[in-house]
Formats: structure tokens, C-alpha cells, sequence
């Protein structure tokens, strides 16, 4: 698979795991809640062929009302860790970085899932 077609499927499944947190881009734009994307760091782990079907998993693994530190692993249908990805978002509203309201932050705290160390 090409590299490009790694970020559409990582941005797909983000949306995904947001629509399971009851947090969907539709509600969070209504909200004057924005998600960029400030940073990725990419692990290419084992080749995906283009049709393969897989599965992406997608969490928090840390989070304050500015930024969210997100993990993302892409599995083959061997169930083989195939991708990672690491990113950071940065909230905000009409562009610019902002704080969570304090309940959308404790709301996003539900989902979190904090790495062992």
C-alpha cells in the first residue's frame, strides 16, 4: 500500500473512534471544537498489501485540555501489527490552539488509555 493511503485510513479511523466516544467531528464543530493534526511519527512495520482488509485500533494515550496524544496500530488479517502511529492534536476553536471546556476534557478522560511503562 502506498505511504499517502496510510494517513486517509489513520484520519478515517480517528473519526471512528470519536463516533464511539460519543464525541463525533459533526458534534465537536457544533461545539466550535476543532482537531489539528500538529504532529505524526509513522512506524512502517511489516508491507500491507492495497485490498488487504485490516483492523486500526485508536486511543488516547494521554491527554490535557490543549493537546491530545494519540496512538493508532494498524493489524493484517493474520492479526499482525503491521503500522503505528503516534500523533498529537491541538484543540481548538475558529483556528486558533484553545482549552477544552472542563467537561469535554473530563469526557475525553473516559477513554484514556495510558502506555506501561
Amino acid at each position: 500500500m502506498n505511504n499517502a493511503n496510510y494517513l486517509q485510513m489513520l484520519e478515517a479511523a480517528r473519526s471512528d473512534a470519536l463516533v464511539e466516544m460519543q464525541m463525533p467531528i459533526a458534534k465537536l464543530m457544533q461545539m466550535g471544537i476543532q482537531l489539528f493534526v500538529l504532529r505524526y511519527e509513522l512506524d512502517y512495520l511489516k508491507a500491507l498489501d492495497l485490498e488487504e482488509i485490516v483492523t486500526v485500533k485508536s486511543w488516547f494515550y494521554d491527554i490535557n485540555r490543549l493537546k491530545g496524544f494519540w496512538r493508532q496500530e494498524v493489524y493484517n488479517q493474520k492479526g499482525e501489527l503491521c503500522f503505528k502511529a503516534n500523533f498529537t492534536v491541538v484543540h481548538a476553536s475558529e483556528g486558533k490552539a484553545k482549552r477544552l471546556s472542563p467537561e469535554v476534557f473530563e469526557h475525553f478522560k473516559q477513554f484514556l488509555e495510558r502506555e506501561e511503562a
